[in-house]
């Protein structure tokens, strides 16, 4: 049984809760850490291993209020691995959240939107 993944938030990097036995991922906060990669390894590691063997219903919650370009490919890439949950017919969204106004992080919701093959709902919120 694989263990939920919990990285607390830091000035520049997002708070990460993926929690096996909900089914629930959230990504919350800044994303602006100085090495991207090594940062979200853990997370598409755990990702990689969660795909092989998911729950039934698969929430990717998303409520970032800055993230920079390096995060939004890796970003992308790990949405990419949970599209795989649905090929096996299980169901996956992801829910991208902003706050009422952010006109900027609501457009960068719909440009990953726009590269996945994933439900998207878009949640504002003041």
């Amino acid at each position: 049984m694989q263990i939920p993944l919990i990285i607390p938030a830091t000035k520049s990097t997002p708070n990460i809760n993926f929690d096996n036995n909900t089914g629930i991922f959230t990504i919350s906060g800044r994303s602006l850490p100085e090495d991207v990669i090594k940062f979200y390894k853990p997370v598409k590691e755990w990702v990689d291993i969660y795909v092989q063997n998911p729950n039934e219903n698969t929430k990717i919650i998303l409520d970032l209020n800055y993230f920079n370009s390096s995060t939004a490919r890796l970003l992308v890439k790990i949405i990419i691995e949970f599209e795989n949950i649905s090929k096996k017919g299980k169901n996956v969204k992801v829910i991208w959240k902003y706050k009422a106004g952010d006109e900027v992080m609501e457009e960068r919701g719909y440009e990953i939107k726009s590269v996945v093959f994933l439900p998207f709902e878009f949640e504002e919120y003041s």
